[in-house]
This record gives structure tokens, C-alpha cells and sequence, in this order.
């Protein structure tokens, strides 16, 4: 069962590009398992949400603010918090869908230890730092998550492949679909 883990900065296009990605790998025949490294955080910003009584009706919403801090201090309290939970998810995935490609569209600094040692495949998404930004803007975000924060941090690996989303939506496909190829040959 391959496994791909992207990673890139904010606003590069790792979950668009994630989406792509699974799109073409089930046009190839593939089965396709989407996995979040911070399912839990999105979690727990419902809750913290609907505990400060404003629901979350957008379950993509996101309060980048609230994220790095909820984050940082699951790793505070336990290191392995989100990738212990990470790494059972992927467990269930083998047992319920053994031939399925997972893709993990969320990797972080923190975690790419974890992850690789779960066999996952580094890819990098890129994109110009005025484009990532406008983008970032365009999410529409609660708030925006500070870039500086260690979650935020660039990954210091050498990615197996690299991705340029520099253009448009069918641009990136077209790279979506060669990047699913080879994952299907390898």
C-alpha cells in the first residue's frame, strides 16, 4: 500500500493538491484513504468553539491561532499526542482497506520522524511566497496562523518528490496525475 505524506508551507496547496492527487489515483482504479495528521486539533477546535458559544458551522474552518496552540500543547503534554493517534488511524486503514494508497496531506515539522517511520513517502508542495500568501487570504480563515510558529516551521527532509503549484487548478492536476502514476508504478 503506498503512502504519501505532503508537506509545504502554508497556503501552498497541500490539501487542493492532496484532493487532485486522490481524484486521479481513483480515476487510475486506486483505492484512496485521506488521512489528517491534526484530526484532533480540528476536533478539539469544535469543541473549544462550542464551548465559547459559537458553534463551528464550517467543519473546514479554521482558526490557525487556535490550532498552533492547541498543537503546541498536545506535544507539551505528550510528544506523540497526534501521531500516536496518526499512526492508529493508518493501522485501521491496513486492516479495513489493505490495498488503498493513503495520503496525508497535513505533515508537520514535529512530526516527520513519526510519520516516515510509517513508511510514508515525502513530497514537497511549493509555491511562491506572494502567491501562498493570497491564497491564504482567499481561505478566509477564523484567523490566520502564525508562520513562525514551530508547526509552521519548513521541513528539513528530502522530499522523494517535488511539486510546483505555481499556476492554475489544471496545471496542478496535470502534475497530480503524474505524480499518481508514479506513485502507482513504484
Amino acid at each position: 500500500m503506498p503512502r504519501i505524506a505532503l508537506y509545504g508551507l502554508p497556503g501552498a496547496g497541500k490539501s487542493t493538491f492532496a484532493g487532485l492527487l486522490a481524484g486521479e489515483l481513483a480515476a487510475a482504479g486506486a483505492d484512496v484513504v485521506r488521512l489528517k495528521l491534526g484530526a484532533p486539533l480540528y476536533d478539539l477546535q469544535s469543541v473549544v468553539y462550542a464551548v465559547a458559544g459559537r458553534p463551528m458551522l464550517d467543519a473546514g474552518a479554521q482558526d490557525g491561532k487556535l490550532l498552533n496552540a492547541l498543537g503546541s500543547e498536545l506535544r507539551r503534554i505528550n510528544p506523540g499526542a497526534l501521531t500516536d493517534a496518526f499512526a492508529a488511524r493508518v493501522r485501521q486503514a491496513e486492516e479495513s482497506r489493505p490495498h488503498a494508497v493513503l495520503v496525508c496531506d497535513d505533515l508537520r515539522a514535529p512530526d516527520v520522524e513519526a510519520v516516515t517511520t510509517l513508511a510514508f513517502t515525502l513530497v514537497e508542495v511549493t509555491a511562491p511566497d506572494e502567491v501562498r500568501r493570497l491564497r491564504k487570504q482567499a481561505r478566509a480563515d477564523l484567523s490566520a496562523g502564525d508562520e513562525n510558529h514551530p508547526t509552521e516551521a519548513p521541513i528539513d527532509a528530502k522530499p522523494r518528490w517535488r511539486v510546483e503549484n505555481t499556476g492554475t487548478v489544471e496545471e496542478l492536476r496535470v502534475r497530480a496525475a503524474r505524480l499518481a502514476a508514479k506513485v502507482l508504478a513504484s
